[in-house]
């Protein structure tokens, strides 16, 4: 029985454990995953990518978490909370995050994740406002941004894309706990 910080109906999120890394390297080589990204991301970087993780999970409670469906006890990919800081307007954030192996792609499962996670972090955590960055053409995880009730807020160049030109233009949308 694995023990999860959190379920949704479908889904467990928990903090990452040694079999994850195989099955990240192969979500992180996969082209269409990947589209979005400036290049795929190595096996060593995958590696130090789920160290942090871990850390970030001991350090504050939340991290990118490592996602199961619940009915196949089956590793999906990650979905979560990061905090950010390069250089913007709008930083330093905590942001949500996913990315899914295809196999589970349009079964809902970004958005229910997503959902959930929103609701850990506000009730839970307290964080009181939440980012989401994707570069325009992204319209994929721009309609999960909506679909979580996430509002755009800017248009502008990532810092950290400056030499990829189609993915430079990012949207920003935000969502924050209401006031009580």
């Amino acid at each position: 029985m694995i023990d999860y910080i959190f379920k949704s109906e479908r889904l467990g999120f928990r903090n990452w454990r040694k079999e994850d890394v195989a099955k990240m390297i192969a979500l992180n080589n996969d082209p269409e995953v990947m589209r979005y990204f400036p290049a795929k991301i190595t096996p060593e970087q995958t590696k130090v990518f789920i160290e942090k993780m871990k850390t970030e999970y001991d350090q504050n409670r939340y991290c990118y978490f490592a996602v199961d469906v619940l009915e196949y006890d089956s590793f999906i990919g990650f979905i979560g909370l990061l905090n950010q800081d390069y250089a913007a307007s709008f930083t330093p954030c905590v942001d949500i995050g996913w990315r899914l192996d295809k196999k589970y792609w349009n079964f809902g499962y970004a958005t229910e994740g997503a959902k959930a996670c929103l609701r850990y972090a506000f009730e839970t955590i307290k964080i009181k406002e939440i980012i989401a960055t994707a570069p325009q053409i992204n319209t994929e995880s721009i309609r999960v941004m909506q679909k979580i009730g996430m509002k755009q807020s800017l248009v502008f160049k990532h810092p950290k894309l400056k030499q990829f030109p189609k993915l430079e233009n990012c949207v920003l949308y935000t969502i924050a706990t209401d006031p009580l």
